[in-house]
């Protein structure tokens, strides 16, 4: 083998060499992303009803911190963080300011970027009780997870006085007819156990929420991973379908 070729030879292995650590490292990010991603997502699902999401039993007593004793949503439903916090996560100072889910408690924006093991440890303090009997120790990483890097700004994406989503309808129309439809129907009413879209879009923030993180132990898909733009476009098309 003459110099030329051995040349060429060593060059042609360093190029493939760096071609396969720059695939090596970009495969990495991406595995990464998506694993964070998913765990956020799930964390959204337990923030919404942890005892469907993680199949654990439906709590039968009133939750210690929660005002309304017996109230008119079911004991279990006092166990949910939503349920306190509000699905706009402002609690007190959002949505559930008044009304019948109103319970003056704080909401969870002030936890935004926090660590996530300080917020394992607020999980499981006296206020919150939550146990291993409640959520297990992935349950809580990922729980913890959605509330440090995992909520939105709503208000930048909802307008709070009109109640709607800042979206374009016939964009999230596309958007829904081949990311939804398949399992809900282009009209929302495919699905018989449970109620048309159309008539639960007037709440735009548990919508939002959903759509971002999917349904506690169902198969949707949780759209996190995509540009939030399509998954507020969607929640804007929504009131289009009916409700009935």
């Amino acid at each position: 083998m003459n110099e030329r070729t051995n040349t060429r030879f060593i060059l042609r292995g360093l190029a493939v060499g760096m071609l396969s650590g720059l695939l090596a490292l970009a495969a990495n990010g991406v595995v990464s992303a998506a694993e964070t991603d998913s765990a956020t997502a799930r964390g959204g699902r337990l923030y919404d009803k942890y005892f469907k999401e993680n199949n654990t039993s439906k709590p039968d007593t009133d939750h210690a911190s929660y005002p309304h004793k017996g109230g008119k949503y079911g004991k279990d439903a006092s166990w949910r963080c939503k349920e306190c916090h509000g699905w706009d996560y402002m609690g007190k100072d959002g949505a559930y300011a008044s009304g019948g889910h109103a319970t003056g408690i704080k909401g969870i924006r002030g936890a935004a970027g926090k660590d996530p093991a300080a917020i394992i440890a607020i999980l499981k303090d006296a206020t919150h009780g939550y146990t291993e009997r409640h959520l297990k120790p992935k349950d809580m990483e990922d729980l913890a997870l959605f509330v440090s890097k995992g909520q939105i700004d709503m208000d930048k994406y909802i307008d709070r006085a009109a109640k709607k989503a800042k979206g374009n309808p016939a964009k999230g129309e596309a958007y829904f007819n081949t990311l939804c439809a398949g399992c809900h129907g282009v009209d929302g009413k495919k699905i018989k156990d449970a109620p048309p879209l159309g008539s639960l879009a007037s709440n735009p923030h548990e919508m939002l929420h959903k759509v971002m993180n999917g349904q506690p132990s169902e198969s949707m898909p949780a759209l996190r991973a995509l540009d939030p733009q399509i998954a507020v476009d969607i929640v804007s098309y929504l009131p289009q379908l009916p409700k009935q």
